[in-house]
């Protein structure tokens, strides 16, 4: 019976002592989502408090995806140990030596891909675990965008007319948003497609669809709400363009052309004929002199 009283005194006195060491070590990581930019390096940002002092090898830090469990970084016995870190990580990944004795346990994370948008979670141990996860968001900016009309040429007032706004090259999805020349919201005219390339980034396409009025102006807005960018680009059809197409201006100069020459070909016609009215009347006179002489 003694025995079994000590062994059970032993196990509560290790119960114990568990949990003030868990209570003792600390693990913070943001609140917030972090935003990283795509192709760039981010900061994990994780830290760690104990109330007894350590020795370095005595700690021990895995970076892992949180549903997965797969390994993204682990340092243990005062080294990197990357034996089974996931391959899509590979030479991705650093901790910050030197910061490690000041209960700085962040994970740099090189070359962000789309793909790294997810959680991580950051075990630290010394004696016991304590962990943290922390959530990653991926941005990238779109290319300016640009508009295309069809048809582009011989429009007249009421002619069906599309316009199109590309962009490229961003994440997440885009909102698009179209707009008259009064600033008035016509995008339940819109058709808008969003297609993602071989690394997850996106092409949007949007086509507007109206009967053409003189002197209108479309406006494309895009925005990345994730890092609050907007691209604006507009185009306005005038209404000479409209009811004078570049093809009447070069009639119209040839027929002007046409004119003035008639013009001077017939000055030149009656100068001759006066000049030679003239000319026989001064005859006449000359005649009528002589007989009278």
């Amino acid at each position: 019976m003694p025995s079994l009283k000590k062994f059970a005194c032993e196990g509560l006195f290790l119960r114990i002592l568990t949990v003030c060491l868990t209570a003792a070590l600390d693990v913070k990581v943001p609140d917030f989502p972090v935003i990283a930019m795509f192709g760039q390096d981010v900061t994990l940002n994780c830290s760690f408090t104990t109330d007894a002092s350590f020795n370095i090898t005595d700690l021990n830090i895995i970076w892992q995806l949180t549903d997965t469990s797969k390994v993204v970084h682990k340092y243990f016995e005062g080294s990197d140990q990357l034996a089974d870190q996931s391959d899509s990580y590979a030479n991705r990944t650093r901790l910050f030596p030197m910061e490690l004795p000041n209960g700085n346990a962040s994970l740099l994370l090189q070359k962000v891909q789309i793909s790294d948008e997810t959680s991580f979670t950051c075990f630290v141990r010394i004696q016991a675990f304590q962990s943290a996860a922390v959530a990653l968001q991926v941005a990238a900016p779109y290319s300016k965008p640009y508009l295309v009309v069809e048809p582009s040429k011989n429009l007249k007032p009421g002619d069906e007319v599309t316009v199109s706004c590309h962009t490229f090259g961003g994440y997440p999805e885009a909102s698009v948003l179209w707009q008259d020349g009064s600033g008035r919201n016509i995008t339940e005219n819109v058709t808008t497609s969003q297609v993602a390339n071989e690394k997850g980034l996106f092409e949007v396409r949007s086509t507007l669809t109206v009967l053409l009025e003189p002197n209108s102006t479309y406006s494309c807005i895009v925005s990345n709400e994730l890092i609050q960018e907007n691209s604006h680009v507009s185009v306005t059809i005038t209404g000479q363009h409209l009811g004078f197409p570049a093809i009447a201006v070069w009639v119209s100069l040839g027929l002007a052309v046409c004119l003035v020459v008639l013009l001077i070909a017939l000055a030149y016609v009656c100068y001759k004929k006066i000049k030679e009215s003239c000319q026989k009347e001064k005859e006449g006179m000359v005649i009528q002199d002589v007989k009278q002489i």
